[in-house]
């Protein structure tokens, strides 16, 4: 069973990027396409008189849908496209879906501007709690076609990013690029603190070669080196934040895992997955795995 790419729309151009970025997403990787326009009109239409010649919230969706589905035809006539419209609130119906899916795709922000900046959007509501892997995409608008430009995935906790390992892996394969595995370090607080020359070499050498050693563990269940494609490794002292969104300047798109707890329970969004998602310069998939 091929299971679809799921995209979320709005008609806002945040979202019409998005759908645009997913019917080439699709395309690379042979899947159908799912369009969902997902809002709770009814609620604000009960018991309210129409005015004469203005069209319902329904209406206004179903013209919406079926003018994003026109587009993606038009894009890719070759991917098998769908649309449809539910009632229901655009996080809950995207989480829902995501269950029978290869992946979501969602804009970076709907039709306000402070969306983007909100934990309670629907970009990073769906990215902190859905089950499949989740592409928001967001950065300056580019070709993706022959880009050139390399997949990065940022390995932080092995038994967070198994999964983003693999899924960034099929990534860089599908587009022909370079897949960029990043580990950031730092030293502990306590071992800031000035010491003599070679204690404080020794300590650097020493946290680099642990950063090192989980690099290569993590990439160790992907076929780096089979001289198909080229899988760069890479240390980098500094916060693990500032280390992807510098990276993420160049990239294609940025792979970080994420940890799902058992049962549907809370927001599972840490840090460097919530900063990249709010600032990175390139599309940002957030890979779960159940814990």
């Amino acid at each position: 069973m091929d299971l679809p790419l799921v995209v979320g729309i709005d008609g806002s151009d945040s979202s019409l990027r998005a759908l645009d970025w997913a019917v080439d997403e699709a395309t690379l990787h042979a899947r159908p396409l799912r369009l969902i326009y997902a809002s709770r009109w009814e609620r604000y239409e009960e018991g309210l008189a129409s005015y004469a010649g203005s069209p319902s919230g329904e209406v206004v969706a179903e013209h919406i849908v079926a003018s994003c589905v026109e587009r993606a035809r038009l894009r890719s006539p070759a991917v098998r496209i769908s649309g449809e419209v539910l009632p229901d609130d655009p996080v809950s119906a995207l989480l829902r879906a995501g269950r029978e899916a290869f992946a979501l795709v969602t804009g970076s922000r709907g039709w306000s501007e402070l969306a983007e900046t909100l934990l309670g959007s629907v970009s990073l509501a769906v990215a902190a709690r859905a089950t499949c892997p989740v592409f928001v995409v967001r950065g300056p608008e580019r070709d993706r076609r022959g880009t050139g430009r390399p997949v990065v995935l940022g390995v932080g906790h092995l038994t967070h990013d198994a999964a983003a390992v693999r899924f960034a892996y099929r990534e860089a394969r599908a587009r022909g690029a370079e897949l960029h595995a990043i580990r950031a370090w730092r030293r502990p607080a306590h071992a800031q603190p000035s010491r003599p020359p070679l204690m404080h070499e020794a300590a650097h050498l020493l946290y680099e070669e642990r950063a090192t050693t989980i690099l290569d563990e993590a990439l160790r269940q992907i076929p780096c080196d089979d001289g198909e494609m080229v899988c760069r490794r890479k240390v980098v002292e500094g916060p693990a934040h500032r280390v992807l969104l510098a990276a993420s300047a160049g990239a294609d798109l940025l792979v970080v895992g994420a940890l799902r707890p058992p049962g549907d329970s809370g927001l599972r969004l840490g840090r460097v997955s919530h900063a990249v998602l709010h600032q990175a310069d390139c599309p940002v998939a957030v890979v779960p795995r159940r814990g």
